[in-house]
């Protein structure tokens, strides 16, 4: 009996674990989108991801935003374009062009944009794990989005998410409750095309590690 093979109690299928390695390799973070729409049942299946996520204390604190009106897109994107002309100024001399080269969001032309938060404030968990790492419930939110990105990319859909956001500005112009604090903005839709490698090791702003260092003690 192989003990790495599918007879081992709770193991996958050899095939379905390089399907798997092979998702995780290909996932990316992406800028570039068709403006399609995405089909609704798809979208279903990939918010569904979040309903088996892991939280701490089984809090699931994730609260997701469809940012859908024009208004909502419009403040966003200004909120983005704000952000990200004070990061290109903030940039050293010799890494301004670069920045300025690159794409940094796909808010124009995704079909389906996401704000998620975390609610700090939830009593679902009874603050299990909470009390001595209350960042626990935002690293929740976190697995609970990277799950959704590889179940979209699954389903040959493309994720990118936006970090240059000014979180308080943002949790004003979508009237979201006091206690709620932004995790991630999300692009979704169909990309025009899919790199092996990651869009900011092709245009040499870092490159990605061979190898993972751990270290004992």
């Amino acid at each position: 009996m192989n003990p790495s093979g599918p007879e081992r109690p709770g193991a996958f299928a050899p095939g379905f674990r390089a399907d798997l390695a092979r998702l995780m390799d290909e996932r990316r973070d992406v800028r570039r989108f068709r403006t399609d729409a995405v089909d609704e049942a798809a979208l279903t299946r990939c918010l569904d991801a979040f309903l088996t996520a892991p939280s701490v204390g089984l809090s699931e604190p994730w609260r997701v935003i469809r940012v859908e009106s024009p208004a909502a897109r419009a403040a966003a994107l200004a909120n983005f374009e704000d952000a990200n002309a004070a990061a290109l100024a903030d940039q050293s001399d010799d890494r301004a062009a670069l920045y300025a080269r690159l794409k940094l969001s796909g808010m124009r032309d995704a079909p389906v944009q996401l704000a998620v938060w975390c609610d700090e404030s939830t009593e679902k968990g009874h603050g299990l794990g909470a009390a001595t790492m209350p960042e626990m419930r935002r690293y929740s939110v976190v697995a609970a989005i990277v799950q959704f990105w590889l179940t979209a990319r699954a389903e040959g859909l493309g994720a990118g998410w936006v970090s240059i956001l000014d979180p308080e500005r943002l949790a004003r112009d979508l009237d979201v409750p006091e206690g709620w604090a932004l995790v991630g903005y999300l692009c979704v839709g169909w990309p025009e095309r899919l790199d092996r490698r990651p869009e900011l090791e092709i245009e040499g702003w870092e490159s990605r590690r061979g190898h993972l260092p751990v270290e004992t003690r």
